[in-house]
């Protein structure tokens, strides 16, 4: 019986080697290179932005220092020992809050419904001309590229201070982002249906309804869940600029350093936050298990 070979021949050995270490090589370099990359645009963007390193570290012990502050009354008793001052505006800010959380439902809803209209012009197998195509990704660019707070402020100047400029904000910046998002799930779908329906003589539009809608609902539903979340953590901003909701005493308080009142919005403005994020965790999870049992 013929022993096992334990050792290859040194020449294809030398030759395994020679390999591995070169690709080991190659691998370093290109770290090397990556991080030289970073460190250098890094740099860059540091001397663009006129970072004066000095003054940076001189003064990084005060931003800890205000984190530091925001938990102790103006008395200087450390605000978990009064609650009923801490939270001295409970009733306010919780009514600011769902001014905040219905700005962000109303927005990410008609976002979400103008999304669900511009995605089959947008989406490769369902448009019916290229123009069409490149105008449609084109304005979802934009509508997704402005950032919420700009256009909240152009709002703002023209209906005035309130929420609706929030929530013109909020879903203008939704329809680009989950326009795009609906149009790639579109371009995912099974066209065999599609191709039925239109061969039996449906029109374009019932093609959509009776042979896209089934596929991507879920899909669509689980998106606009997320965005909605988003959207919550957005909302809150939007009172920055005089759009609403529970941000406009949050600066408030920030300007007239009232320490306390700021660490008071920011924890229920958090606990807002994971709630709705749990419970839409939840319903998306539910959907696409549903979706999944169809298939």
């Amino acid at each position: 019986m013929a022993s096992a070979v334990t050792r290859l021949p040194d020449d294809q050995l030398f030759s395994l080697s020679a390999g591995y270490r070169a690709e080991m090589a190659a691998k370093r370099r290109t770290t090397i290179i990556g991080i030289a990359v970073i460190l250098a645009c890094t740099i860059l963007a540091g001397w663009v932005a006129e970072v004066d390193i000095r003054k940076f570290l001189t003064n990084a012990h005060r931003f800890t220092d205000y984190i530091g502050r925001i938990f102790y009354l103006d008395t200087g008793k450390h605000v978990f020992t009064d609650f009923g001052e801490w939270f001295w505006g409970l009733g306010k800010w919780t009514r600011q809050l769902l001014d905040t959380l219905l700005i962000a439902y109303l927005g990410t809803l008609l976002g979400a419904i103008a999304a669900f209209v511009l995605c089959f012009a947008a989406s490769a197998n369902l448009a019916t001309h290229k123009a069409q195509r490149f105008l449609a990704r084109r304005f979802l660019e934009f509508c997704r590229t402005v950032p919420e707070i700009v256009f909240a402020l152009i709002f703002v100047v023209a209906f005035g201070l309130g929420p609706v400029p929030g929530v013109l904000a909020i879903m203008i910046h939704t329809l680009g982002a989950l326009g795009k998002l609906f149009a790639e799930v579109v371009e995912n779908i099974d066209m065999k249906p599609v191709e039925g329906a239109i061969a039996s003589g449906a029109t374009r539009w019932q093609a959509i309804r009776y042979a896209v809608v089934p596929q991507v609902l879920s899909n669509f539903a689980s998106y606009g869940l997320l965005r909605f979340e988003i959207n919550v953590r957005g909302a809150s901003v939007m009172g920055f600029v005089g759009a609403g909701g529970i941000g406009q005493d949050l600066i408030e308080s920030i300007r007239k350093f009232y320490y306390s009142d700021v660490s008071a919005i920011l924890l229920l403005i958090i606990a807002t936050v994971i709630i709705i994020d749990m419970v839409t965790e939840r319903i998306r999870h539910n959907l696409l298990t549903m979706d999944r049992g169809k298939q």
